[in-house]
């Protein structure tokens, strides 16, 4: 079976010379639909650039990132963005919503870039919410949820169209223990409805509950446990 997500010798440097950091160091990994997967290890190990790799965020100085078997390097800007809003779904800690649009909105919005119309992609965006249980706070902007509803409404957006991918950079770390185990919890049904979702975290608790958990220091992978 065709990995989610694979890296191959995969590398990134930033600067040359005295100044040049190897934020990620000849990485191999390859994960499949349905895994949960922590990644850990201490601040500047290289986590948060990893996952803006597998997102396509950034590219990598040399190896070859694949996601559902495509190589990223075979596409163009164009063809990455459709990638992106395709196949890979974010969450980021600081929830990365629009605060000009409300909660249904910021989930419909990713649908509607894709050509979906309003109609069906609110639609969706309502089925989305009400599966975080936010179904009553479709109307609310933002400004006006909680901590951990706006991470509700950012896990929901990474869910739109069935997206293989979902990462997660430290989608708890600013919540409180009740609406951590809930965000988790929804990450975890996406694992289970077939999605692959990795999760860079610092909580040891989060780290040891993923099927596996990838520890990375220096830029490197330096150990994987089940």
């Amino acid at each position: 079976m065709t990995p989610t997500l694979e890296f191959r010798a995969v590398s990134k440097t930033f600067g040359d010379g005295p100044n040049e950091i190897h934020a990620v160091v000849d990485v191999d990994l390859r994960l499949g639909a349905g895994e949960l997967v922590s990644l850990t290890g201490p601040s500047g190990s290289g986590k948060s650039t990893l996952l803006s790799i597998a997102g396509a965020l950034e590219a990598p100085t040399s190896g070859d990132v694949r996601v559902a078997g495509t190589s990223l390097s075979d596409l163009g800007p164009a063809e990455l963005a459709a990638l992106r809003r395709r196949h890979i779904g974010f969450v980021f800690q600081d929830y990365n919503l629009l605060d000009s649009l409300t909660a249904i909105e910021n989930v419909a919005v990713t649908l509607e870039l894709d050509g979906v119309s309003m109609r069906p992609a609110r639609a969706a965006a309502l089925s989305l919410l009400e599966r975080v249980g936010l179904g009553d706070r479709p109307d609310a902007f933002p400004e006006q949820l909680s901590g951990g509803q706006r991470q509700r409404v950012a896990i929901a957006r990474a869910m739109t169209a069935d997206r293989s991918l979902i990462l997660a950079d430290e989608p708890t770390g600013a919540l409180d223990t009740a609406t951590g185990t809930r965000v988790m919890d929804l990450l975890r049904s996406a694992s289970s409805a077939g999605a692959t979702v990795v999760i860079v975290t610092h909580d040891p608790v989060i780290a040891a509950s993923a099927d596996r958990r990838i520890e990375m220091l220096d830029g490197s992978i330096v150990g994987v446990n089940r």
